[in-house]
């Protein structure tokens, strides 16, 4: 099997304005839609159960099955029970909240390793802010002091993915000292709120209502919904 679609996507899951971009990932496969709010979990069951409603009523919209699969913490992601309910997955969405809680509760757990084995078998993998920046192999630090750097789940090592991008890194006066240096053969991709990146792991469709940007020796690219972006790097 040829592994999915990816998508990276800036802000915006479960709504209305992004139903198109997620009838897309999901048309032609399997009609089942796993939702999984784990980046959520540190806010309360409160906040979970918003984004189970939100994700039902997107595959309601869709007209596909929505499975929620929570996981609280790594107890949760190692439970085979859990990670079962991802088999026959036509697209598998994380969405937002805390990006480092997300990675450090999946990275080397059988939710994990489902999740990555059902994608490489052709279920799309959707990561929305904290999902998307979840994906790659490096988490950059949101608001220092108080929030380090970490590692993420590693599906796109030459990544790492600024989300909200209009709206939280584009006005930060040291956006360049604080996020431009990384290694060799690893880009920085910034997408906008309502904006997706889709494809993967290197060719991508930029899809949405704003713009998705690259980041290439300290200069930026905008590519505009419809353009496509090339992200270089080793994957």
């Amino acid at each position: 099997m040829t592994p999915g679609p990816i998508a990276l996507v800036g802000s915006g899951e479960y709504l209305p304005i992004m139903q198109e971009v997620e009838a897309s990932l999901i048309a032609g496969r399997n009609p089942i839609y796993v939702q999984i709010p784990t980046a959520a979990a540190p806010e309360g069951e409160r906040s979970l159960s918003r984004w189970i409603e939100l994700g039902k009523a997107q595959a309601n919209r869709i007209g596909v099955t929505a499975v929620s699969v929570v996981a609280h913490d790594r107890n949760d992601a190692q439970d085979p029970r859990i990670a079962e309910l991802v088999r026959g997955a036509g697209l598998i969405y994380l969405s937002g909240g805390n990006p480092s809680f997300l990675a450090n509760t999946l990275r080397d757990t059988l939710l994990w390793k489902e999740i990555e084995t059902t994608w490489r078998n052709g279920a799309a993998l959707a990561g929305c802010s904290a999902g998307a920046m979840a994906l790659a192999d490096h988490i950059p630090a949101l608001r220092l002091p108080t929030h380090s750097a970490t590692h993420g789940v590693g599906l796109l090592p030459h990544l790492r993915v600024l989300p909200h991008f209009d709206q939280m890194f584009a006005r930060l006066p040291d956006f360049l000292t604080r996020f431009m240096k990384v290694p060799d053969g690893v880009s920085i991709v910034g997408i906008d709120e309502e904006t997706a990146i889709i494809g993967g792991p290197f060719e991508w469709e930029v899809k949405g209502r704003q713009s998705a940007w690259l980041f290439v020796d300290g200069h930026r690219k905008e590519f505009k919904p419809g353009e496509t972006l090339i992200t270089p790097g080793i994957f």
